[in-house]
């Protein structure tokens, strides 16, 4: 999810629209993302055991119960999954972005002459409109990979392992409940999840990179790269804060049984179940690792990008 994206202002102008940019554009963001996964794993494992489960009173208890019953690779559970597909995920969400971006670019220079795209920005609703643009694409790759990932993570650890790696949950979860009720379980609240987590993240980074722009009188690709990080991280922040509550149902049902084991029909049921049972601090379990979580790995994320894109230029 989400936690995936980077400064798509920083190459504009270096012949972005060539295929061969394109892919280093793509390429960086394959390996940006690959650091997020890796830095961010062991505070996902820890958020996904507090959505679905009341074994665990906190984060740290949490953490501690896993280091000490699964070991500390225990913390990489189900990575395996996200690492296969980050690469398509980061193409889907680029390439998403920057159609979107350039229809709306366009189409704003049809309305108004003196608009020149690639010179004046966007307006903020219509940078979020390309953000969920952007991510209702990616949902149809990201809401089977972390199914798999969540099933991986959530599983019995030892001899009660209910799959063996992420090509037999794959067979598992479509041999049970088919592709659709199966592996793409929870899809509809990954959709609106994905929508609003990538609006808000790109509209909260435009807004911070301009204002800086604006305010330091400098073009947007003098932005330092510490601060392109920084404000990396607070949009992370950001996306988290307005989509969290989905993000928990979403777990809720991809940890679901199958059958007569099934809790959750449907997304509705999903939330009004988690409100009767836990009020409105159930949409709110595991936020506190998840927001501590944000901040390095969108860090992370943009200063691996930028420095891989530095070398291969």
């Amino acid at each position: 999810m989400a936690d995936t994206a980077a400064d798509i202002d920083t190459h504009e102008g270096q012949g972005g629209g060539s295929v061969v940019q394109a892919s280093k554009d793509l390429f960086s963001g394959a390996v940006g993302g690959i650091a997020q996964v890796l830095i961010g794993q062991p505070f996902d494992i820890v958020k996904v055991r507090l959505q679905t489960s009341n074994t665990y009173p906190n984060a740290i208890s949490a953490a501690t119960s896993i280091w000490k019953h699964e070991g500390p690779l225990a913390f990489y559970k189900g990575t395996l999954t996200p690492l296969l597909g980050i690469g398509a995920c980061v193409s889907i969400q680029f390439g998403a972005f920057h159609a979107a971006r350039r229809w709306l670019e366009q189409r704003n220079a049809a309305a108004n002459p003196a608009f020149i795209p690639g010179v004046h920005n966007l307006g903020y609703g219509q940078y979020y409109a390309a953000g969920a643009f952007a991510g209702v694409a990616n949902s149809v790759i990201s809401g089977p990979i972390e199914h798999v990932r969540i099933r991986l993570q959530t599983q019995p650890h030892g001899a009660g392992r209910l799959y063996a790696g992420p090509l037999d949950c794959v067979r598992k979860l479509s041999a049970q409940g088919g592709v659709l009720g199966g592996l793409y379980r929870g899809e509809a609240v990954t959709v609106i999840r994905e929508a609003q987590a990538y609006g808000v993240w790109f509209l909260a980074f435009e807004w911070l990179m301009n204002a800086d722009a604006a305010r330091n009188k400098v073009d947007r690709k003098q932005v330092p790269a510490y601060k392109v990080a920084f404000y990396g991280g607070l949009a992370g922040e950001a996306l988290w804060l307005a989509s969290y509550p989905f993000d928990v149902v979403k777990s809720k049902m991809q940890t679901d049984g199958f059958g007569k084991d099934q809790r959750y029909k449907t997304m509705r049921d999903c939330f009004a179940q988690t409100f009767r049972a836990e009020g409105a601090r159930g949409f709110w379990k595991g936020i506190g690792p998840t927001l501590l979580r944000a901040m390095p790995v969108s860090a992370g994320t943009f200063a691996v990008v930028e420095a891989t894109m530095r070398a291969i230029n």
